[in-house]
């Protein structure tokens, strides 16, 4: 099979036993387990509200949503977002009929304050962060940013499950943090995510929308007692997006892992370091902001020749990837072309590099030779 780029480890007798638990009680849906991984994510994290979902793709959504139904947004709202993502963060923007204002990144691949602060408008109403990697970038001076122009914060923190800063989890400054529990994350699951809400009554309007605008969910109405516990109503046009609980009873054993896999993540990309000092004229790690200690979701390295080193790499069984490719480049985001030089020059000379619990030091070692020996020194 080769070196893979992502590979996820299943604690697979622990996560067994957690759904033998749901299927055993025939709980299987939203509730019991779904409870439960909030509430250890709440504890985890120390953000006051945590709602599990389907993914974090949807969270992306209803967090703009449900800020753009509460602050009165029009549709030519702005949100200030980076091209240098997974395209649902872009396409969450679109899918609000919100538009998308792009802002460059800086050597941390995350968005660059300054041009941050060039792009603000009188009818921006939101910057839309991502921690790419688990980096946290310049996000403190995009906190102070929002802060200045009274401007609410998304925190994209798909790649940032067990992220800290100065040894404290970000996102209590922002108003909605979107983690991804998908299959080949940090955490991973099949597929499933957390949304959380600052404030109380967006998360309570989330729950709602979760479950198809109905104000009572199936697990609280089995806990009711009395003749009308099946009455209730309809308060929005909801969606079918919450999570169930095979996907929360396999979370909950990763929960405990969560830390331990990010230190062991860390270690590999401290090989890798290693293995490329001295080779920085061609080989050049993307730097890990300073107080950051990473999930290290990601090890990208930047190159003269990337294109040509990914052919080069897969001729010897190792199968990197390049996260990402400039969303600007794709055809509904056309229109910002030009917009974000350093996002659209690094999209072409990043390769991220295999990154996954199963690899041993000989793997990187390996790797890392074979990045050396075919890195274009032009």
């Amino acid at each position: 099979m080769g070196i893979q780029l992502f590979v996820p480890t299943f604690r697979v007798d622990e996560c067994l036993e957690e759904i033998r638990e749901c299927l055993e009680k025939g709980w299987t849906g939203l509730g019991y387990k779904t409870v439960e991984i909030e509430e250890k994510w709440k504890e985890y994290t120390g953000l006051p509200h945590a709602h599990f979902l389907n993914s974090a793709t949807v969270g992306l959504s209803l967090a703009l949503k449900i800020l753009k139904l509460e602050e009165g947004w029009q549709d030519d709202a702005e949100v200030i977002t980076t091209p240098l993502t997974f395209v649902s963060t872009n396409h969450a923007i679109l899918y609000e009929g919100l538009q998308p204002v792009f802002a460059d990144v800086d050597q941390y691949l995350c968005l660059d304050p300054i041009d941050v602060e060039k792009k603000i408008t009188s009818r921006t109403k939101a910057v839309l962060f991502v921690g790419i990697g688990g980096n946290t970038g310049q996000y403190n001076k995009i906190v102070e940013l929002c802060r200045k122009y009274n401007l609410k914060l998304i925190l994209d923190a798909a790649h940032m499950a067990g992220t800290r800063q100065n040894g404290v989890v970000p996102g209590a400054e922002a108003d909605v943090v979107v983690y991804s529990f998908q299959a080949v994350k940090n955490l991973p699951t099949a597929d499933s995510g957390m949304i959380c809400f600052k404030e109380q009554r967006h998360d309570e309007i989330c729950r709602k929308l979760t479950w198809l605008g109905i104000n009572k969910d199936t697990y609280a109405r089995s806990n009711d007692k009395g003749a009308y516990k099946w009455k209730y109503d309809v308060e929005y046009v909801g969606y079918k997006y919450h999570g169930n609980s095979i996907m929360a009873a396999i979370g909950l054993v990763q929960l405990k892992y969560l830390d331990q896999d990010n230190a062991y993540r860390r270690q590999l990309a401290s090989w890798y370091d290693s293995a490329f000092d001295g080779h920085h004229d061609y080989i050049k790690p993307i730097a890990v902001a300073p107080g950051c200690e990473s999930s290290r979701h990601l090890y990208v390295i930047e190159v003269n020749n990337r294109d040509n080193l990914l052919l080069a790499l897969n001729e010897c069984e190792i199968y990197p990837g390049v996260h990402y490719r400039d969303n600007t480049d794709y055809r509904m985001y056309a229109y910002a072309k030009g917009t974000c030089p350093n996002s659209h020059r690094l999209s072409e000379r990043i390769l991220s590099l295999p990154m996954h619990l199963r690899m041993t030091k000989k793997d990187v070692d390996y790797v890392a030779e074979k990045v050396i020996q075919y890195a274009g020194r032009g």
